[in-house]
């Protein structure tokens, strides 16, 4: 059994694709997911405990380890994530290109849902 204090940085995360399209579905996808939280982890800032990838979201949970913020590791990771899973797309040609574009101020296309839980 694994014990943490309050002050330990653990975090249960969810990140869910947007309108729920089913873009986890490709192994390609799952290796950037995990090769990003492998990057983190080796990095310092993560410690990972456990996470599922579906077809649709992700859950995590992560220790953020000390000096560094949790907004910024999720920020980090999920516009990595998003923009290599978008080159993914792009590079295949994918019908899924149509599903992932918005027309915000900021972007013309979109991965995750904004505001993860």
């Amino acid at each position: 059994m694994v014990s943490f204090r309050k002050s330990s940085n653990v975090y249960f995360f969810t990140a869910i694709n947007l309108n729920w399209i089913k873009l986890l579905e490709d192994d390609e996808h799952k290796k950037i997911v995990t090769g990003s939280l492998k990057f983190l982890s080796d990095n310092k800032r993560i410690k990972v405990i456990g996470f599922v990838i579906m077809p649709n979201h992700i859950h995590l949970i992560w220790q953020i380890l000390e000096h560094h913020k949790t907004e910024n590791v999720q920020r980090d990771f999920l516009k990595y994530t998003s923009q290599q899973i978008k080159f993914n797309l792009i590079k295949n040609n994918s019908p899924l290109l149509d599903d992932i574009r918005v027309n915000a101020k900021d972007r013309n296309s979109q991965i995750w849902e904004q505001n993860p839980l």
